[in-house]
């Protein structure tokens, strides 16, 4: 990140691949985390099925029940808390990593520091939270 801002050598449309490595590491972090406490299974750990952000859904709480991340979240720590999982998902893998022809998001570079700094903020919180 450096490097690319860097006395502005570097200009960019879309700094979104600044951020495609920590989304990456908030999924792996999270499947980890939610294994350790038991949310998920090693067999769900393992998957190539599992979908977190559908079971991290608060839309789909209720659909899902038990298996609900969510609900297990808000739970075990706080309903707050849970959001922020959430949200942090949303901001930093979902609308960055999904294509949507309808709504090309590109961010500067503020924005793809901001998100980065969220995703890492929340994993600390996370680990703090689920594994204290």
């Amino acid at each position: 990140m450096n490097e690319v801002n860097k006395q502005n050598v570097y200009r960019f449309k879309d700094y979104s691949f600044l951020v495609f490595p920590f989304a990456k590491a908030y999924e792996g972090f999270l499947k980890q985390i939610f294994k350790d406490v038991k949310f998920i299974s090693h067999l769900d750990y393992i998957s190539d099925h599992l979908r977190l952000g559908k079971l991290m859904s608060p839309n789909l709480e209720g659909k899902l029940g038990e298996r609900s991340l969510y609900k297990k979240m808000k739970e075990t720590v706080t309903k707050e808390f849970a959001e922020k999982v959430w949200i942090t998902w949303k901001l930093g893998r979902n609308q960055i990593f999904h294509y949507f022809p309808h709504n090309l998001k590109a961010i500067n570079f503020k924005e793809a520091e901001k998100i980065i700094g969220q995703i890492i903020w929340t994993m600390e919180e996370a680990y703090i939270k689920l594994k204290s």
